[in-house]
């Protein structure tokens, strides 16, 4: 690492690989390989989670990137009911993909999984009534748990959190009101604040703010593409933060 005290981690999100995407993400993957030491990869990887779409990224990966990969699927990545294929297949490229897992890189702790969506604060929606808003609101619990559970599972100073769907309202704002409550869930803050993660990285919210804070202040970003490109627009469509770096890593 060129900075002797800080990991710098790029981040980006909804990169939406077509089969038709071959070489339109060589400079992005090659310049991050130049300005960080590894790379987030926060879901919508491929635009309809098909096999091809997967294998153009990998090779758009292999060709260009240099640095380690650590990442969660999106929704459309679930779109074709592949995502055990395009695990692995992004697994041979050199990427870890994490769904209530969690991994460590240079002394930094990542947890990690999709998320999923139910609206935020006291306007989130609770388990009550019919049986299939139940299931929805379960599920958002669920991945919830995961989070949780692989946030426990680090032993590191500094925990880093992947995720797809937003923890925050902050991070959604811009975004036509009617779509807010399908674009993350405030059930994922909780265990971000309880294990005092540093900070977090979501993608989905296409339209929505680059960054916001949990409720204890932990900086949340969003790195979906659309909205690096609109809020950034003199640099590539990367997020890179640098972290602190542990004694006995930088040692």
């Amino acid at each position: 690492m060129s900075e002797r005290d800080m990991l710098r981690i790029a981040a980006v999100a909804d990169i939406h690989v077509k089969k038709t995407s071959a070489g339109s993400l060589q400079p992005l993957f090659a310049k991050a390989t130049e300005e960080a030491d590894m790379i987030l990869l926060c879901g919508d990887l491929t635009d309809y989670g098909t096999i091809e779409e997967a294998k153009v990224l990998a090779r758009e990966i292999t060709s260009s990137l240099r640095i380690p990969a650590v990442g969660v699927l999106g929704n459309h990545d679930l779109e074709s009911g592949h995502e055990k294929e395009l695990v692995s297949i992004l697994a041979d490229a050199g990427v870890t993909i994490l769904d209530g897992d969690s991994t460590e890189i240079h002394g930094v702790g990542f947890a990690g999984v999709k998320g999923f969506a139910g609206g935020f604060g006291r306007r989130a929606l609770g388990a009550w009534g019919e049986q299939i808003i139940k299931d929805f609101v379960h599920e958002a619990i669920n991945e919830s748990l995961k989070l949780e559970a692989a946030l426990a599972r680090l032993r590191t100073p500094q925990k880093i959190a992947v995720l797809h769907y937003s923890p925050i309202q902050a991070t959604v704002a811009g975004e036509p009101l009617e779509i807010v409550a399908f674009l993350g869930s405030s059930r994922l803050e909780e265990p971000l604040d309880r294990y005092r993660v540093n900070a977090v990285f979501h993608g989905h919210a296409h339209r929505g703010a680059p960054e916001g804070r949990t409720k204890s202040g932990t900086p949340v970003y969003n790195v979906a593409m659309p909205v690096l490109a609109a809020s950034f627009p003199e640099r590539p469509p990367f997020r890179v933060v640098e972290i602190p770096l542990a004694a006995e890593a930088v040692a």
